[in-house]
């Protein structure tokens, strides 16, 4: 039999793994060992995830994008993009489909080259880092699924400490440690000896999420973290996001798509839409109804930003059900009638107002942004 030549794979962020019979064995052997050591490290205090230090916001942007256009094989995608993110910043890209952000995030991560602009970490152009260089400053968790054989989920955290080990990729007691508590954090310490390859989408994702912070970034870069998650996974994986940035100062660029978690958890919304940034700015400023509908081009819904969410059309026709209330004690019933397609009017009832003057006061008031349309969600 012929000498085995490994094959070189990355698992993204240039993080370079090795797929052979010969590190599987290994890995096999090392295995009942690092059980009694993994044993005696999982007594260790969960990390507190309320611990929170001074950021450095106000300094000097950490990761600095200018007039950047990216795309593939020279064609444009997205173009004429500026952004600044500074150090404890958790920025969120929102948009239609196509619209560019992900195209944006593989270009900051250097998984492509920028056609035009400058793209800067702390200050340097990212093509002058060094790989490993690089790697230590900055992690990144594609929606890209890495494909991997034989290695368990504890070996593709482990992977996260590849820039700070040695050419034969042994890990310290530190390094073991810091495994430890990425997998704590991420909540996958169960997965540890699961293949990788055999969980559920989810549970590769919480997987990948404990890599990237045992990277120990400066900058964590995500696309689409929330994907494959349900809902009590994508609540925990944002917490945990907002923990590093306040907590250890980590600036975090993610696209997301849930607008109702971007809009609580992000400090700056990015919004990209036909391939240039369309609008940005904090998220009381993004999350109107006027520019939701127009950066998703909304139709036949519309943009709720009292709950943060997208009420469907309303029913059109004559109203014949009037619904009093106000301040949003009506979202159930408003919701119920529009199921049931029956239009309505909406409004409040005040101490010594007839029930006929009521009525023409609904009919005028209920829904200035649309008059033709009789019921919605109440603005």
């Amino acid at each position: 039999m012929g000498e085995f030549v490994p094959r070189p794979k990355t698992l993204g962020g240039d993080i370079p793994c090795l797929d052979s019979p010969e590190l599987a064995r290994k890995r096999q052997k090392a295995l009942s060992a690092r059980a009694e050591l993994r044993a005696e490290r999982l007594l260790r205090a969960e990390p507190n995830l309320e611990t929170t230090v001074e950021t450095q916001a106000d300094g000097a942007p950490l990761f600095h994008i200018s007039d950047l256009s990216a795309g593939y094989d020279k064609k444009v995608v997205v173009e004429g993009v500026d952004l600044e993110v500074r150090a404890g910043d958790v920025v969120a890209l929102i948009g239609p489909n196509g619209s560019g952000k992900s195209t944006i995030l593989k270009t900051i991560t250097r998984h492509l080259a920028p056609l035009a602009g400058a793209v800067e970490l702390d200050g340097r152009e990212i093509s002058r880092w060094k790989t490993a260089e690089f790697a230590r400053n900055l992690a990144v968790m594609l929606t890209d699924r890495p494909r991997t054989e034989l290695l368990t989920c504890r070996d593709v955290v482990e992977a996260g400490r590849h820039p700070y080990t040695g050419r034969m990729g042994t890990l310290s007691p530190d390094d073991h440690s810091r495994v430890d508590e990425a997998m704590k954090t991420a909540h996958v310490e169960e997965l540890a000896e699961r293949d990788f390859m055999q969980i559920s989408d989810g549970q590769r994702q919480r997987v990948m999420l404990a890599r990237a912070i045992a990277q120990d970034p400066r900058v964590l870069v995500l696309d689409e973290p929330t994907s494959y998650l349900d809902i009590r996974y994508q609540i925990d994986l944002l917490r945990i996001l907002r923990h590093l940035a306040k907590s250890r100062n980590v600036a975090v660029i993610m696209s997301i798509h849930e607008l109702e978690l971007a809009q609580k958890s992000a400090d700056k919304v990015i919004c990209v839409k036909d391939g240039r940034v369309f609008r940005a700015g904090a998220p009381e400023d993004i999350f109107t109804r006027e520019t939701i509908g127009e950066l998703y081009g909304l139709r036949h819904g519309t943009f709720n930003e009292r709950f943060g969410s997208v009420e469907i059309g309303r029913p059109h026709g004559d109203a014949h059900t009037f619904v009093i209330a106000g301040a949003g004690t009506g979202s159930a019933v408003f919701r119920q009638l529009i199921r049931q397609g029956k239009a309505f009017y909406t409004g409040v009832c005040t101490k010594g107002t007839s029930t006929a003057s009521s009525r023409a006061t609904w009919r005028r008031n209920a829904w200035p942004s649309a008059p033709s349309s009789r019921s919605g969600i109440e603005p």
